[in-house]
């Protein structure tokens, strides 16, 4: 009770810190476009436009403006490339928010006040920048790749999301880009295989390695990694990543057995109640009186307890191309069987309810030694796919 009161409380301290901001106070701190969009909102749909409303926006509309447009204008006299992609986004930006104001004008307040709002078209601005942009990115993705060609991958990668920017931000097709997009993204990706070692010493199942190593497609691979789980051994590979399997324990097959008696007093049937004569005893009415009839019952409750348990270990390996060792961790998991069966010889009255809980399991065959690997192999998978995935040495 007391965590939702809190919970209303906070709420409502928001809801009064909202109510309490105005245009005016954005403006005042430069939020211009969070001004706009305050002051939008509460004229939107208002037949009576507060003056003070009309005025703010009118206020806050003009700086942005003016602020956009000088910086656009200065980065443009900067001469400097790298700074077409904000000098577009700028444009864009003053595009937009004009975009906003258009379906109110004419605006005029509740007092007669009109605002005037200085329309500028950006249009060819926002063109040019947009070509330049492009362009800057083209000639920066190309030199990248000419560093991705020569085996850098982070460097191929960078050049893939330039081109990538061209198509989202600035042209669907542009220059010979797609082609490029297909070479950055074939020179950014890490070749990685994966290979299971036994060195236990002990023989696994046929199907070990196989079931180990059943990844669905988007279980291991990101953006920029593929899993090979079984590569061909000429294939150029960036990491080698290993599962040395060190330790196989296998427990004996247990059987526990316990036997042990309920007893209860219960009720079986009736019989009457005799005074100290040895006479039945009547009722006021002249009827017999009767009484039920206790007896103590017993039952022989056996119990059954199978276990057996299975534990692998092994370390998680991962190698350069060199053949370096970046990264070593261990791993292990345990697979557990146990069985409860319970039965009892007796009068089914007198077990306990504990015992009646526990009846009717039957013993079950033990599982082989390969099922119970087969099921460590599917414990070990999710925490060898969280280690690779997550993994920093493999870029």
């Amino acid at each position: 009770m007391k965590q939702h009161s809190f919970l209303a409380f906070a709420l409502l301290l928001v809801l009064l810190a909202s109510a309490c901001q105005s245009p005016r106070r954005y403006i005042e701190r430069g939020y211009y476009d969070e001004a706009i969009t305050l002051a939008l909102r509460r004229l939107s749909g208002k037949k009576n436009k507060k003056t003070h409303l009309v005025k703010d926006l009118e206020r806050a509309f003009a700086k942005a403006q003016a602020r956009d447009l000088m910086l656009a204008r200065n980065l443009t006299n900067s001469g400097r490339p790298e700074e077409w992609e904000r000098i577009n986004r700028l444009y864009r930006q003053i595009a937009a928010r004009q975009n906003r104001i258009s379906p109110l004008l004419p605006l005029v307040s509740e007092d007669g006040y009109r605002a005037v709002f200085d329309m500028v078209d950006v249009s060819e601005m926002e063109n040019e920048s947009r070509r330049q942009a492009a362009e800057y990115l083209y000639q920066r993705a190309q030199a990248l790749l000419e560093q991705g060609r020569r085996g850098d991958r982070q460097a191929a990668r960078q050049a893939y999301e330039a081109l990538r920017n061209i198509e989202r931000l600035y042209f669907r097709h542009y220059k010979d880009a797609d082609e490029l997009v297909r070479e950055a993204r074939t020179l950014g990706i890490s070749h990685i295989g994966f290979e299971v070692v036994n060195q236990s010493g002990k023989i696994l199942p046929a199907r070990f390695s196989e079931r180990l190593l059943a990844f669905g497609a988007n279980e291991l691979d990101t953006e920029w990694k593929h899993f090979y789980l079984k590569p061909a051994r000429d294939m150029a590979l960036d990491y080698n990543v290993f599962f040395y399997i060190d330790h196989i324990d296998i427990s004996p097959e247990r059987v526990h057995e316990r036997i042990y008696t309920d007893e209860a007093d219960v009720e079986d049937g009736w019989e009457y109640v005799l005074d100290e004569r040895g006479n039945v005893r009547k009722d006021s009415l002249g009827n017999d009186l009767k009484k039920p009839r206790i007896i103590r019952v017993r039952a022989e409750v056996v119990e059954v307890l199978q276990t057996k348990a299975a534990r692998l270990s092994g370390l998680l390996e991962i190698r350069d191309a060199s053949g370096q060792r970046l990264f070593t961790r261990p791993m292990s998991t345990e697979v557990l069987f146990e069985n409860y069966a319970s039965t009892f010889r007796g009068d089914r009255r007198a077990l306990s309810k504990e015992s009646r809980a526990r009846i009717g399991n039957a013993p079950l065959p033990f599982p082989s030694d390969a099922d119970m690997l087969l099921q460590a192999a599917e414990r070990l998978k999710p925490l060898i796919r969280d280690e690779l995935r997550s993994n920093r040495n493999i870029w």
